[in-house]
């Protein structure tokens, strides 16, 4: 982001990274960031400021967006909902990298990074009953 050297500009915690990110090189000093709606429903306004933010982001430090659809609950996802996501980002007036993507793609990609990460302990499945799971889990007000 090109900004004059006489005026400087408050960051916030994720410009910060992004210019430290910058400085030390890393991505080969490309800025690269998604935005991952899941295609249930229709988007509110909570999505719009994410998409503002990882796409005006992109677009501030001459970077790319992709849009990654995180399709993982066929269920309750539609193409109805995809075309009018694909819709709303266009209304706010961005474009994404490429073309759209789908966490569905890389299923076995990320169930292969699983396992391969099991066998070197650094994950591990947790095969309790859901009860006891809940349980264990605790809520927001005690552990």
């Amino acid at each position: 982001m090109d900004i004059p050297e006489n005026e400087k500009r408050s960051l916030n915690f994720i410009e910060s990274i992004i210019e430290e990110n910058l400085l030390e090189k890393k991505n080969e000093g490309r800025i690269h960031l998604r935005f991952p709606p899941e295609p249930n429903g229709y988007l509110h306004i909570g999505h719009a400021k994410s998409i503002c933010l990882n796409f005006g982001l992109a677009e501030s430090y001459n970077g790319l967006c992709n849009l990654r659809f995180d399709d993982t609950n066929p269920e309750k996802e539609d193409v109805e909902y995809v075309d009018s996501i694909k819709e709303d980002i266009e209304w706010l007036g961005f474009k994404w990298h490429d073309k759209p993507y789908y966490a569905s793609d890389y299923f076995q990609q990320l169930y292969d990074w699983a396992v391969d990460m099991i066998k070197r302990s650094k994950a591990y499945v947790d095969d309790q009953p859901q009860e006891v799971i809940r349980e264990q889990r605790g809520v927001p007000t005690s552990p």
